[in-house]
């Protein structure tokens, strides 16, 4: 196995430039819009707005399904909400909120706790695919692509951080050569991804072995990372790192990961 693609983040980072060239005040620290919630649970897009801001956004504005409004308002005052569905997650009437409070944002997160709704599947299916700029996925909004991967591995601008057993789900219905096992190790995970990101646009993150893998472009960073609880926080903390090197997209989701431990 040719190792040159492989990149290591250990004791020293892998990208010192991005971590030591942060912006100085929020006026230049870049927007974050965060979208999540359903009305069975809103942790998610809750925990995206604080690890954003802890991670440095100067301007982090969230949305939610108006089913929450009257208990999420008294938690996040400013939070924008969107119509919903009678069981209470994203209503498809919901898509030109979504594109607006996106097209004003540097970079969106789907964080969340999207709940399972076949309207809301429209939407997302739909809001992928009209709003083309920076756009980061994770938790339980991957799950609506597993059967549609290519819509989303194939979108340009694009973060996916999912598990292992949804990176999996993805890679069987994406013609590859190499599967995704859960026991494979770590060179054989490396050049799957490696693989994977060579004739696929998305930047793919996971977690396994006790490290996140960030792949690009054919280039693969690990980094030691041992919380079991991790995708909402990673993605929030990589979407601040990229907006504001938004030409940097690899170095800066993997510096993020060496800001975690520090």
């Amino acid at each position: 196995m040719d190792h040159t693609y492989w990149l290591k983040q250990t004791s020293e980072p892998l990208f010192p430039d991005i971590l030591w060239s942060r912006p100085e005040s929020k006026a230049g620290a870049g927007k974050l819009a965060v979208i999540g919630g359903n009305s069975h649970g809103f942790s998610a897009p809750g925990i995206a707005y604080m690890s954003a801001l802890q991670a440095g956004a100067g301007v982090v504005q969230a949305m939610l399904p108006d089913a929450v409004k009257k208990v999420v308002k008294h938690m996040l005052p400013a939070a924008e909400f969107a119509p919903s569905t009678p069981s209470g997650s994203f209503n498809k009437r919901a898509l030109d909120d979504l594109v607006r409070i996106s097209s004003w944002a540097d970079c969106t997160l789907l964080s969340g706790d999207i709940g399972r709704n076949s309207e809301t599947a429209i939407l997302l299916e739909n809001f992928v695919e009209k709003f083309q700029d920076k756009l980061v996925i994770t938790q339980d909004a991957v799950d609506y692509f597993k059967e549609i991967p290519l819509q989303l591995v194939n979108r340009d601008q694009t973060i996916v951080v999912l598990s292992l057993s949804q990176l999996q789900k993805m890679f069987i219905n994406t013609p590859t050569i190499m599967p995704i096992t859960l026991s494979m190790n770590t060179p054989q995970l490396v050049e799957a991804l490696h693989n994977y990101t060579i004739e696929h646009q998305a930047c793919i993150v996971t977690n396994h072995n006790d490290m996140v893998f960030v792949a690009h472009k054919g280039k693969v960073s690990t980094t030691k990372h041992e919380e079991k609880i991790w995708r909402v926080e990673t993605a929030a903390k990589m979407s601040v790192w990229w907006l504001q090197n938004p030409d940097k997209l690899f170095e800066a989701t993997t510096s993020s990961l060496y800001q975690t431990d520090k």
